[in-house]
């Protein structure tokens, strides 16, 4: 929306653009502080401006607001000046003044404190003024929605032109380097975010009674909501039957070995939580062994004395750096969305994404249902409206969604956690990035549908004995499952082999992973925030005023 006022220079017109400002920022559910921020700010500015107009000169005002940002802009004849102009009556002191001055000098105060929000200019004789009255918060989401869409439109046009060795060096020189480093950045900074996150929680609590109510409610939901996508995942395969038999293969052999094997394998993973050096859980990105030493770190924190308060404060400062760093990052998240959507569609090609469809369509059905057991769990467990809740989340999702990945998706969980959702830190510092390392519902799905869907086409005949230790095998594969981008096929060319199924049967699945990883992403995140919110509630560390916040103006 533009709107257009034309006024005469004069002081008289100036409660016309304000009353103006006024009704489009009420009409946009813009707060109150804000409005009134505004009005000062504008108010000061079109005084400047009026003040070095030319005689008988009009000021041309136009209010724009489009995709959640508000801004208005003053135009009109007139020599240049600085907008700082605008500060009246500022002095050292208020103590020996009348009230009208003491009032000159507070909005003076006030306007210079907002001044930054102005842009200036002086071109052909005009002065120009524009300010940004209000910034959506959901600006991110709206650029990023659009580079999505331009990606689809430019995927279709350059497949369609056809330039196979243009669009070849397009993705290799440009689309596929500007993606890899954006998520090389957040991945670069996943370590530090969950380590200082989770000493910042650990040491925030109180007593450490709390923290132990907490983190079982946490790990107990996680594993319930795991063993359920499992099932899910399982009766969806047994339900839909994806897959065409393409091979013969021998009949599915329970071997011992196997058994040993993943004995072997969940013992392996009790035993490396410990790390056996302080930083290498850092370079290799290990969220489990981060997790460790973050919690050791954070207890004792609280227990060395008299250096508690000031090592709790330093510690809270670098989280409060890294999560800056993160948001920094994530300005970026338009171009890279763009990147790495047309790169996907000229690398599979229009046709090859179209043909895919019936083989994901599985999937999704089985991430639908489990979307609807966590509205159900909400509305049960927690008792709360799961419309609100989706609602509030559904932005994040979309920049999950881009990303792909669990790990590096655990900042902006948190954010809207915390901003969106008005959950305690104390919960979603720890519940998230153990959620991002254990919790993977999304990824049981894939990995149970996808293998028993190969082992199908295969001719692998699994048996009822073989599914329960190929279930055992999910959830100890999905615990283990990098966060990452390509970290499930992984896991799933381990299931697999555990199948008596060929590797090379990954070469029918590799080509949607980046497809599928997305969805995934979204259901991983998903659960991690579902069963944050309902343990905050148990715990009385949900903030239900801003939970039920109408979304659209927080």
């Amino acid at each position: 929306m533009r709107k257009h006022i034309r006024i005469p220079a004069k002081y008289d017109a100036v409660d016309e653009v304000l009353n103006s400002v006024n009704g489009i920022l009420k009409k946009h559910n813009v707060s109150t502080k804000e409005i009134g921020r505004a009005i000062l700010t504008v108010e000061e500015a079109l005084g400047s401006l009026i003040d070095h107009a030319e005689s008988d000169s009009e000021i041309d005002i136009a209010i724009n607001s489009i995709f959640g940002k508000t801004t208005i802009e003053f135009h009109s004849a007139g020599e240049e000046f600085s907008i700082s102009d605008g500060i009246k009556g500022v002095k050292e002191s208020i103590d020996c003044v009348d009230g009208d001055e003491a009032q000159n000098i507070i909005r003076g105060a006030l306007f210079k404190a907002y001044v930054d929000d102005l842009q200036y200019n002086h071109k052909l004789g005009k002065n120009n003024v524009k300010m940004t009255i209000h910034k959506s918060k959901h600006i991110l989401l709206y650029r990023t929605l659009g580079a999505l869409s331009l990606a689809l439109l430019s995927g279709l046009l350059l497949t369609g032109i056809g330039a196979d060795s243009f669009n070849e060096n397009l993705c290799h020189y440009l689309l596929v380097p500007v993606k890899t480093m954006f998520l090389n950045a957040l991945k670069a900074i996943v370590a530090p975010v969950v380590f200082f996150s989770i000493i910042s929680c650990v040491s925030g609590f109180s007593n450490y009674k709390e923290l132990g109510r907490v983190g079982i409610k946490t790990l107990i939901s996680y594993f319930c909501t795991t063993l359920i996508a499992t099932f899910v995942g399982i009766m969806t395969f047994l339900l839909l039957k994806p897959g065409r038999e393409i091979v013969n293969h021998p009949d599915f052999v329970e071997e011992q070995a196997e058994k040993t094997s993943l004995s072997d394998m969940l013992l392996d993973s009790i035993v490396g939580i410990v790390p056996d050096n302080f930083v290498k859980p850092f370079l290799e990105s290990n969220m489990l062994q981060l997790i460790f030493l973050a919690i050791l770190c954070g207890i004792a924190v609280g227990m060395i004395g008299e250096y508690s308060t000031s090592l709790r404060n330093l510690l809270q400062a670098f989280n409060e750096l890294f999560l800056k760093i993160i948001s920094i990052i994530m300005l970026f998240m338009p171009i890279a969305v763009y990147c790495s959507i047309t790169s996907l569609m000229l690398t599979l090609g229009v046709d090859t994404l179209l043909s895919l469809i019936g083989i994901v369509a599985s999937l999704l059905f089985g991430i639908i249902c489990m979307m609807i057991i966590y509205c159900l769990l909400l509305l049960i467990f927690g008792r709360l409206n799961p419309i609100v809740f989706l609602k509030k989340y559904f932005p994040t999702m979309l920049n999950v969604f881009s990303i792909a990945a669990s790990n590096p998706a655990i900042p902006i969980n948190m954010e809207a956690c915390e901003k969106k959702l008005g959950i305690d830190k104390k919960v979603y510092s720890f519940s998230i990035p153990l959620g991002a390392t254990i919790n993977m519902d999304g990824t049981c799905i894939f990995l149970a549908v996808q293998a028993l869907a190969l082992a199908k086409m295969y001719g692998v005949n699994v048996s009822a004995a073989a599914m329960l230790s190929f279930a055992l095998s999910i959830i100890i594969f999905s615990i283990g499952a990098p966060g990452v981008p390509g970290g499930l096929i992984i896991c799933l060319s381990a299931l697999l082999t555990q199948l008596n199924v060929p590797t090379s049967a990954l070469e029918l699945v590799i080509g949607i992973s980046p497809i599928v990883g997305m969805f995934l992403a979204v259901s991983n995140c998903l659960g991690d925030v579902v069963v944050t919110t309902i343990v905050a509630n148990s715990e009385g560390l949900l903030d239900k005023q801003k939970f039920l916040k109408n979304y659209r103006s927080d």
